[in-house]
């Protein structure tokens, strides 16, 4: 009795070769744009010693300039949480003159350039400004402030929590919330028992995905903020200023433990949104 060889599994090179071109086409786009740079990177951080790593990534401005971006983006994204509901329910749940063009600027920070919204905010915000004048009497500086970053990460993010809730939100059946009241709930009732289940999972989207823009903004903050060590100093700029003085290892580094901090939080963020998703639906 001959036994016949043991058959092996196709390699993974030839299942992409005989993979279908449009899956073909997708790792080639995410590998040239996304794996690539990434790895390339982190291979840079790593030709330095541990030793050397470690003194930058743990340099006290470095440190500071962590809890300032990602604790700054993470308040950012909550408070645009909230807004981007109230904005989402009030564009779908009422008609109003102007409702397209308010509907329509929502957009705006996609399609503004983020130094012209730096400009605009700082100059707003500035103590002589329309909303910063106001606030001066009452001791409140924006501008030139870690307020200003947490100004221009609201701005910048505001539209994900927006665009994520409002589809849901059209889509929900209007015959639940009568069924609601029909049978004694009050508005708020309906609203937390009824309304607010179904929009969970796109709330948690919209806040996952402007954490992760606010983290990265560099434009508008770097105009807004005073950009001083301790204070309202993000880690964006604090590359670049790496770079100004060609500190090309610095900047490496510190951009490498940016990065693997931003995809633990997205892991984390990700985990919570599917956690959210069984919970509510």
């Amino acid at each position: 009795m001959t036994s016949s060889p043991p058959s092996s599994s196709p390699g993974l090179w030839h299942q992409i070769l005989h993979a279908p071109w449009t899956w073909r086409v997708t790792w080639f786009y995410l590998t040239l744009f996304l794996f690539l740079p990434m790895a390339a990177l982190v291979l840079k951080a790593l030709t330095l010693n541990p030793a050397e790593i470690w003194r930058i990534a743990t340099d006290p401005v470095a440190i500071s300039t962590y809890n300032v971006t990602f604790f700054t983006a993470l308040v950012a994204s909550i408070i645009n949480g909230f807004a981007g509901l109230i904005i989402a329910w009030v564009l779908v749940r009422y008609e109003f003159p102007g409702k397209r063009f308010l509907d329509a600027i929502i957009d705006l920070p996609f399609a503004l350039p983020t130094a012209v919204a730096g400009l605009t905010l700082s100059t707003i915000y500035s103590t002589n400004g329309w909303i910063g004048g106001f606030l001066e009497p009452f001791g409140i500086r924006v501008s030139f402030t870690r307020l200003g970053v947490l100004v221009a990460m609201i701005f910048i993010a505001l539209p994900f929590s927006v665009r994520t809730v409002q589809p849901v939100l059209q889509d929900l059946e209007p015959e639940m919330e009568e069924a609601a009241w029909s049978m004694g709930a009050s508005r708020w009732q309906t609203f937390w028992r009824v309304i607010l289940p179904p929009l969970m999972p796109a709330i948690l989207t919209g806040v996952a995905m402007g954490f992760s823009r606010a983290v990265g903004e560099y434009g508008s903050v770097v105009i807004i903020a005073g950009n001083i060590p301790f204070q309202d100093l993000i880690a964006p700029v604090l590359i670049i200023q790496r770079l100004e003085q060609f500190d090309y290892a610095g900047a490496t580094v510190i951009g490498t433990v940016l990065l693997l901090i931003s995809l633990s939080a997205l892991l984390v963020i990700n985990l919570i949104q599917a956690r959210g998703r069984r919970f509510y639906g």
